[in-house]
C-alpha cells in the first residue's frame, strides 16, 4: 500500500504533463507544412520574377524540406508505436504493412515520399522540356499530390490529438489545429490561382472555380474543431500568411535571366493579393452559430449561398479597386507584373476578360457556381461530422 501511495502520484503528474504538452513530432509536422507553403510560394515567385531554374535554388529546398520533416516526424512515430508495445499511442494507432501507428502518420509519411520522388522528375521535366509555363505540370502534380498527403496527415494527427484531449489541453492544441487548417487554404489557393487571375473576378467561370475549390475544406475544418469562429479564424490565417509573403519578397532584389523581358524588374515580384475569404467565413460561422439544430441538408443550402453571396459581395467590388492607381502600392501590389508580361496583356492593362459572351451565359453560370457551393457544403458538413470522431 505504501509503495502504491509513493508511485500514483509520480504516474499520475507524468500523465497529466504529457497530456498538457503539445508531442514534438506534431511541432515537426507543422513546421513542414509551413516550410513547404513558404517554399512554393517563393518558388513561384522565383519563375515569374528570374525564369532560370535550377535543382537547389533556396525555394525548391524549402519545399522540399517539408518531405525531409514530414519523414523524419512520421517516420519516428510509426516505428516507435510498431516497436515500443507500451507507447501511449498503440491503443489508438491503425496497423498498415505490419507496422503501427496513427492513421495520419502514415498519410503524411506517404506525402513525403511523393514530394523527394517529385524533386528528381521535376529536374528532369527541366531539362527536358525547359521552363515550366504554368504552376500545375505533371511533376508539380505529383509534389501537389505529396503536400496534400502532409498536409491531410496532419490534419489527422493534430485533431486525433485534440479529439483525445479536455480542457486547457484541448483548448491549447485548437489553436495548432486552426493554423493547420488556415495552411491547408493556403495550400487550394495555391494550385488554383491559375483559375482565378483578376481578369477573371467578373466572371461566373471565377466563382464557379473557388466555388468548387474552397467550401469542402472550409467547412469540414472549421466543423470538426467545434470552434464557434473557425471558419473566420482559418480564414484569417489564410489571408494573413499569403499576404506576409507578398509583402516580404519584393524586399529582396532579383532581375531576370531569361528572355524576353517585356517588363522591367527588379524585385522578387509578389502574387495577387488573397481573396477575401474571411468575409464569406464570417457569415458560415454565424449561419452555424444560430442553425445548430438545422438538418444537413438545410444547412448545406445555406452555406453554399451564404459562401458564394458574401464572395461575391466582396471581390467583385475589390477586383475593380485592384485596377485602380490607389492599388498600386507596396500593401496591395498591384502594380508588380512577371518579367515576360505582354503590353497588350489584359492583366496588364487592367481589363476583364469577358468569358461569359451573354447575360444568359453569365447567370447559369453563376447558378452552376451557387449549386457547387451547396454540394462541397454539403460534402464538407459530412465530412466534418466524420472528423469530429477521429482519434486515431
Amino acid at each position: 500500500m505504501a509503495q502504491a501511495a509513493t508511485t500514483l502520484p509520480h504516474v499520475s503528474f507524468r500523465e497529466a504533463a504529457e497530456a498538457r504538452a503539445i508531442p514534438w513530432y506534431l511541432w515537426c509536422a507543422t513546421a513542414a507544412i509551413t516550410s513547404a507553403m513558404v517554399g512554393i510560394h517563393w518558388d513561384i515567385s522565383w519563375h515569374r520574377t528570374i525564369g532560370r531554374d535550377s535543382f537547389l535554388t533556396p525555394a525548391h529546398v524549402m519545399v522540399y524540406l517539408c518531405g525531409v520533416l514530414a519523414g523524419i516526424s512520421c517516420g519516428y512515430l510509426i516505428l516507435a508505436t510498431t516497436l515500443q508495445r507500451q507507447h501511449p499511442l498503440r491503443d489508438s494507432s491503425v496497423r498498415m504493412w505490419g507496422f503501427r501507428g496513427p492513421l495520419g502518420a502514415f498519410i503524411a509519411a506517404w506525402g513525403g515520399v511523393a514530394m523527394l520522388t517529385s524533386a528528381p522528375f521535376d529536374d528532369w521535366w527541366h531539362n527536358a522540356y525547359g521552363l515550366d509555363v504554368r504552376i500545375i505540370s505533371p511533376p508539380h502534380t505529383v509534389l501537389a499530390l505529396g503536400m496534400f498527403g502532409v498536409m491531410l496527415g496532419t490534419v489527422l494527427l493534430v485533431l486525433g490529438r485534440m479529439n483525445r484531449a479536455t480542457g486547457d489541453a484541448r483548448r491549447r492544441i485548437e489553436w495548432l489545429y486552426l493554423y493547420v487548417g488556415g495552411m491547408t487554404l493556403v495550400n487550394v489557393f495555391t494550385f488554383i490561382m491559375e483559375t482565378a487571375p483578376r481578369v477573371l473576378q467578373h466572371s461566373a467561370l471565377f466563382y464557379r472555380n473557388i466555388s468548387i475549390a474552397i467550401p469542402f475544406f472550409l467547412v469540414s475544418l472549421a466543423r470538426a474543431s467545434g470552434r464557434r469562429w473557425a471558419c473566420t479564424e482559418m480564414s484569417a490565417i489564410y489571408m494573413l500568411f499569403w499576404s506576409l509573403m507578398n509583402w516580404i519578397l519584393p524586399l529582396f532584389p532579383a532581375e531576370p535571366k531569361l528572355g524576353p523581358v517585356y517588363y522591367p524588374v527588379t524585385h522578387f515580384v509578389p502574387s495577387n493579393f488573397p481573396f477575401w475569404l474571411i468575409v464569406p467565413g464570417l457569415l458560415l460561422d454565424l449561419l452555424f452559430t444560430y442553425t445548430p439544430s438545422w438538418p444537413r441538408w438545410k444547412q448545406a443550402a445555406a452555406s453554399g449561398a451564404l459562401f458564394l453571396a458574401g464572395l461575391v459581395a466582396v471581390q467583385w467590388p475589390f477586383s475593380m479597386f485592384l485596377n485602380t492607381n490607389a492599388a498600386r502600392n507596396w500593401f496591395f501590389y498591384s502594380h508588380n507584373f512577371d518579367y515576360n508580361i505582354r503590353p497588350t496583356s489584359y492583366t496588364f492593362r487592367n481589363v476583364y476578360y469577358q468569358v461569359e459572351k451573354t447575360p444568359e451565359q453569365f447567370w447559369i453560370g453563376m447558378g452552376i457556381a451557387l449549386a457547387a457551393a451547396i454540394l462541397m457544403s454539403w460534402l464538407g458538413l459530412h465530412r466534418g461530422d466524420f472528423l469530429k470522431k477521429v482519434k486515431r
